[in-house]
């Protein structure tokens, strides 16, 4: 099973206040303990909403919204994807993980879907194509 796990923003992160020296050394050792266990695939953190946009769809319209964005406490600061047997061992990384901002924070755990997850038709198929292609 494939989880993303996303770090919160808060008013630091979107400030875009950097972390500490001690807090890159302990989430690298994190995440190297992670590597070595082969269950993160992939991770990083992510630039405040002011250097971001969002597209608003709305029928065959398309808006553009440059951040930042309000809502801070709904935004993501960072992520790691992780594959494991179940949601509990998901949760069970989490816990170890270094708190990633200097005072109170959350993480967020969500179990990817897989091609499996879904019926047989050729749109699937299509989707598992690709795949396959970006496999390569």
């Amino acid at each position: 099973m494939r989880f993303m796990v996303m770090v919160k923003a808060t008013k630091d992160s979107e400030a875009g206040k950097m972390p500490s020296e001690e807090l890159l050394l302990a989430m690298a050792k994190f995440n190297e303990e992670m590597v070595k266990a082969g269950v993160m695939l992939d991770g990083n953190g992510l630039q405040p909403s002011s250097k971001g946009a969002r597209v608003r769809f709305s029928g065959d319209k398309r808006t553009v919204i440059d951040g930042p964005f309000a809502e801070t406490k709904e935004l993501v600061a960072g992520y790691w994807i992780i594959q494991v047997k179940s949601k509990a061992e998901a949760i069970e990384w989490i816990k170890r993980c270094p708190n990633p901002h200097d005072g109170p924070s959350e993480i967020e755990i969500r179990q990817l879907f897989e091609m499996e997850d879904f019926g047989e038709s050729p749109a699937v198929d299509h989707h598992k194509r690709l795949g396959e292609q970006l496999k390569k």
